[in-house]
């Protein structure tokens, strides 16, 4: 279908188009008279996204994602929010609303919900496209309602915001309490088995006592060392005394037998030359000889008593090393069972500070939960609140009569197309082209005065060629 067969067409059925549109106008004018006028009121929402936590000090990475913006427009829309809504303005004790309720439940389901439900749909929130910023609007007949329901939403739903991350804080908190007090009952008795084993071993986490006994195994070891070389020394004097009593070290380096042995070389060079002039009858050569005697008796005398502490220094070596090495055995095993004892302590004290520091941790989460489930303090601020509107934002006469008359001229054009190809009739030339299929040679014009005609020719390029007057008609 061509445009001037379009225009043909609207120009034959004006009427119609003309009454739908003048229909359409006339309802959207009543409509906007009649409707009750409706007042919305805003109040707006930034999110701070970019701010460290004040608790944790640092930013949570959930805030960045782009799906953080539509989860807190969708919390703006739960129940959760309409409830605190409903408890703050006390509409749960509204008696006409609940005689709505029956009236519309027959009192089935939860009062709440059917009141969450009404109050949503004249909710509108719509969150900024470039930035953290989200409106809230209400619409009501009532202007002060209006605005006390857009404040109400973004109070409960700052104070929803502050639950949600006060109430998980809390469960861990009760989780880490009682933790913390499994972990301190646990320490407390570590601690007590460590105090009543270090008691009866009478072992120092120190240490201590350890380091005192191995200095006592080394020394004991140092004097067992020494009492071997000296016992062996002693052996070696005591061999060579058997062999030549008088050719020891300590006979020869002896001052006192040195004396005598001297005393009687020199008593028996007197004796010889006594027996020289005297004889060995004489009382001085007798007297002499006797002192000799008496010299040799104490020089064998001092010597049998110095070979005879060899003997005696050798047992009492021995003895010495003997005892010696019984007290480093005894200090070797003593050391051992303190080792075991410290070995044992040692675990003790592992597990000890593996609660210790698994209790400090606990207790850590413990605190930081606590200061949580404490903070009321969001990301979120009031950027502004509502108003009470001085004008209605609906209905809205002009734009609905601009409405009215575009939309009845659409469909009054619709409706003629349609009841044209309900009963479709030949309008232009084009028409009968269309339903015969064949070219036409001339046109049967229907006109009594000069205009007619003169409008024939600018419409009918055909009228012009061999035409004499206006009247007649080309040649069938």
């Amino acid at each position: 279908m061509s445009f001037s067969q379009i225009i043909a067409i609207l120009k034959a059925r004006w009427i119609v188009v003309t009454a739908i549109v003048i229909l359409a106008f006339g309802a959207a004018l009543v409509l906007s008279l009649v409707l009750p006028k409706q007042y919305t009121a805003s109040a707006s929402v930034v999110i701070d996204v970019k701010s460290p936590d004040p608790v944790v000090g640092m930013v949570l990475p959930g805030m960045m994602t782009p799906s953080y913006l539509a989860t807190q427009v969708d919390l703006l829309q739960s129940e959760r929010v309409a409830f605190r809504v409903i408890k703050a303005l006390n509409l749960g004790t509204n008696q006409g609303l609940r005689a709505d309720w029956q009236q519309a439940t027959q009192g089935r389901g939860s009062f709440e919900s059917w009141v969450a439900e009404l109050l949503g749909k004249n909710l509108k929130i719509q969150p900024s496209r470039e930035s953290n910023v989200i409106t809230v609007s209400y619409s009501s007949t009532d202007a002060k309602f209006a605005t006390a329901m857009s404040n109400a939403y973004v109070e409960a739903y700052i104070g929803a915001t502050a639950d949600l991350r006060m109430e998980p804080a809390r469960q861990y908190g009760s989780l880490y309490e009682s933790l913390a007090t499994q972990l301190r009952d646990r320490l407390e008795k570590a601690q007590s088995r460590l105090s009543e084993y270090q008691k009866s071993t009478g072992l120092m986490a120190t240490d201590e006592r350890l380091d005192v006994e191995t200095a006592r195994l080394n020394e004991l070891s140092s004097q067992v060392v020494q009492l071997q070389a000296l016992t062996a020394d002693a052996s070696a004097r005591s061999a060579q005394s058997a062999r030549g009593a008088d050719r020891t070290v300590e006979v020869l380096a002896n001052p006192l037998l040195a004396n005598l042995k001297a005393e009687m070389s020199r008593l028996e060079v007197k004796r010889g030359e006594l027996a020289e002039r005297y004889g060995d009858a004489h009382p001085l050569m007798m007297e002499t000889t006797a002192s000799i005697s008496q010299l040799r008796q104490r020089i064998a005398q001092e010597t049998g008593r110095i070979n005879g502490s060899y003997g005696l220094n050798q047992g009492v070596m021995q003895a010495r090393l003997a005892a010696n090495q019984s007290e480093l055995e005894k200090q070797r095993e003593k050391l051992l069972r303190l080792k075991e004892q410290r070995n044992g302590a040692s675990v003790m004290v592992r597990d000890v500070e593996n609660l210790q520091r698994a209790y400090d941790q606990v207790q850590a989460r413990l605190s930081q939960s606590t200061l949580e489930s404490q903070a009321t303090q969001t990301n979120l601020s009031v950027l502004k609140y509502a108003s009470e509107p001085l004008k209605h934002s609906s209905p809205r006469l002009f734009l609905n009569l601009a409405v009215a008359l575009f939309m009845g001229g659409v469909v009054g054009v619709l409706t003629s197309l349609a009841i044209e190809l309900m009963d479709r009739r030949v309008r232009t030339n084009a028409d009968i082209v269309d339903v015969l299929e064949l070219p036409i040679l001339g046109v049967m014009l229907k006109t009594d005065n000069l205009q007619s005609s003169r409008w024939l020719k600018r419409r009918n390029p055909l009228w012009s060629i061999g035409h004499a007057a206006p009247r007649s008609l080309p040649a069938l």
